[in-house]
């Protein structure tokens, strides 16, 4: 299942989005000798806004700062059932799934679940869906998403066929169709009969501008979408690795992650910001670069070019995402769209300086300016970049608690329990809209764990291995709540448009002081 890697453009960008960092022994710096006295003289004004808390503080200290949630931020961990889900492989080459039993029927409990609300970002699953939710889904409509899609992915009577249409870079076609046959392994029985197209480029391409009525869209599932764009969006390959450029699935990814942070407390890191990646053809990138230090001008930043040809020529031996929580703080930033690498960002424990970005994905929608990350205006990179850091650095307890709480909603929230329930109820209400009865392609083949799985080659079972979900749930999902009412989708907008406003006015005048 080897494939060759086509030369990085397009929808291949992504992959040196995943800022990886040369392994080296953390930097020692003096613990600040002021922390304690910093909490004294703050002021807190909580303003109530849907399902978060906004925290405005004096003016040393005015981001938003310990911001509480109707959730309780605890990882979703299921109950897992005494019965295995059996894998095997016939000389290590098995790739057809014949013999293969259908999961038994489920029906989903007629009362109300008392199973915990699930995350808050689970509420756009309502808006990805919201255009065809009066028309349903036709299979004439269904059929427009051909020219999207890299492939069709079809499930009837618990089985999973796919039909291909070109081949995406890299796996990340086989990895993202893994991972839905993982899904079908930790609740067997409940992922209903669909038939989905599935886009495994970039930047969102259903241009709602384009169609009469929304519902004359045609739903293609992606990883991102834009505020302009009607596609849905579902989690990243990468959840269950990416071998090509040395990472692991995310539980074990995580727990490597989590083992680093404690080896390198946060007042021990370098006091500036991170980046490593390929700024190539990417123009706000290129922009970013500029603010390394230049001309005796410091904005605080460190940055890197990652040269993948060389790191692949050396086994990446040189490049581990644990080893990049080093600095205090770490930037996210964009590339041909959203980027990879934005979890493992967060995962680090060090605020994360996000450049506010148009592109969403199933984490960006979850996280909050202020308490999960610092905004970053992307008109003035290297001033606001530099504000940031100054101001974490005169306000440590504050800028280490925005760290913390970024990486526990990458641990908690994202963890691999929320991202099967995420995928169980997106398809589950996806399904619902179908008017027309999902049947099997004619060009299309059935797949299964150990069709993917034992053919794979010492590149790619590996991750596999360390994704198959072994054991069935035997517990229901989290329960899926409501939609944003439009006056909470505009009252969270315009508090973070009021903080966006907020932190430039003092960007400016900071930049002004002698």
């Amino acid at each position: 299942m080897r494939r060759s890697s086509p030369a990085m453009s397009g929808e291949g960008d992504e992959e040196e989005a995943a800022a990886l960092v040369e392994s080296a022994e953390p930097p020692q710096t003096s613990v600040s000798s002021g922390v304690a006295s910093i909490m004294v003289g703050l002021v807190f004004l909580a303003l109530l806004i849907g399902f978060s808390r906004w925290i405005n503080l004096d003016d040393n200290s005015f981001i938003l700062g310990n911001i509480s949630s109707i959730n309780t931020g605890r990882p979703r961990n299921h109950s897992l059932s005494n019965y295995t889900t059996p894998f095997t492989c016939s000389n290590g080459t098995s790739t057809t799934c014949s013999g293969t039993a259908a999961p038994p029927p489920w029906r989903w409990p007629a009362a109300a679940s008392t199973t915990p609300s699930c995350p808050d970002y689970f509420r756009y699953i309502h808006d990805d869906l919201q255009p065809w939710r009066g028309a349903g889904i036709t299979r004439d409509v269904m059929e427009r998403a051909r020219k999207y899609a890299y492939f069709r992915l079809v499930v009837v009577g618990g089985h999973a066929y796919v039909e291909t249409y070109q081949t995406a870079f890299q796996m990340r076609d086989v990895f993202t169709q893994w991972g839905i046959l993982q899904l079908m392994r930790r609740y067997p029985g409940r992922v209903p009969d669909l038939d989905i197209m599935f886009a495994c480029d970039d930047p969102g391409q259903v241009r709602a501008a384009e169609f009469a009525a929304p519902s004359d869209a045609p739903p293609v599932f992606r990883y991102c979408k834009d505020k302009s764009t009607l596609d849905i969006v579902f989690p990243d390959w990468s959840f269950w690795g990416w071998p090509e450029v040395g990472i692991r699935p995310w539980t074990p990814m995580l727990a490597e992650i989590e083992r680093e942070n404690k080896r390198v407390p946060w007042l021990q890191r370098e006091p500036l910001a991170f980046w490593k990646g390929n700024p190539d053809r990417y123009r706000i990138r290129h922009d970013m670069m500029k603010c390394n230090v230049s001309n005796g001008k410091e904005w605080n930043a460190r940055l890197f070019n990652q040269d993948w040809g060389k790191a692949r020529q050396n086994g990446l031996k040189d490049s581990s995402i644990p080893k990049q929580c080093l600095y205090r703080y770490k930037i996210y930033i964009e590339g041909n769209a959203w980027s990879v690498s934005e979890k493992y960002i967060l995962a680090c424990n060090s605020p994360v300086l996000f450049v506010v970005t148009p592109f969403q994905d199933i984490m960006s929608r979850g996280l909050v300016a202020g308490k999960h990350y610092w905004p970053i205006d992307r008109n003035r990179i290297c001033e606001s970049i530099k504000f940031a850091v100054d101001w974490g650095n005169q306000h440590p307890v504050e800028a280490q608690l925005i760290g913390e709480q970024g990486s526990r909603f990458a641990r908690e929230e994202m963890s691999m329990d929320y991202i099967y329930d995420y995928m169980l109820h997106l398809l589950t209400e996806y399904a619902k809209l179908l008017r027309y009865k999902p049947t099997i392609p004619e060009k299309a083949v059935e797949i299964c764990t150990h069709s993917l799985a034992c053919p794979a080659d010492d590149q790619h079972r590996p991750c596999m291995m360390d994704s198959m979900e072994r054991r069935a749930a035997d517990s229901d999902p989290c329960t899926l709540p409501p939609a944003f009412t439009t006056a909470q989708a505009k009252e969270m907008a315009d508090k973070e448009e009021e903080l966006l406003r907020n932190i430039q006015k003092r960007e400016k005048e900071h930049a002004a002081r002698p």
